[in-house]
């Protein structure tokens, strides 16, 4: 189980970018295919942009054509959080992380094997954190790069 993250939506405002805050407080979406991390391939963590928590892996990413990064797998099972989405007049499965409630994306089950889910998640809510060094010491990559 992961401790629970809280602060006031003033701490949040002066902790992410006013684009992150719209996504992962605010419940917004990116436009398909504007995303930092659409197209990366590079070896890491993906994890919460608010609080740190590893959500994926990037051996678990892969290219859906859906326009935003997705992934078939999470790094760690207690690390997301599922709801039903009534938003936009529609139901979906909206994934939350575990430890602060940040907004990700959504989950759909159209995946790929063998999980057959696809999360598909906002590049503003992820930091991609590469492995570097020989201590296994980690950095996040700017969403920017």
């Amino acid at each position: 189980m992961v401790d629970k993250l809280i602060r006031s939506e003033d701490e949040w405002r002066k902790r992410l970018t006013p684009e992150q805050y719209r996504i992962v407080r605010e419940r917004g979406t990116e436009m398909p295919f504007s995303g930092a991390y659409v197209h990366e391939t590079a070896s890491g963590i993906y994890a919460c942009v608010a609080c740190d928590l590893p959500l994926f892996e990037s051996t678990a990413k892969y290219d859906s054509r859906s326009g935003w990064p997705s992934f078939w797998d999470v790094a760690a099972k207690d690390h997301i959080e599922i709801h039903e989405d009534h938003s936009l007049g529609m139901v979906r499965m909206e994934a939350t992380c575990a430890r602060c409630g940040a907004h990700l994306g959504h989950v759909f089950s159209d995946g790929p094997r063998p999980s057959g889910v696809r999360y598909c998640i906002n590049s503003a809510a992820l930091q991609l954190m590469s492995k570097m060094g020989q201590g296994g010491e980690s950095s996040a990559k700017s969403e920017s790069s």
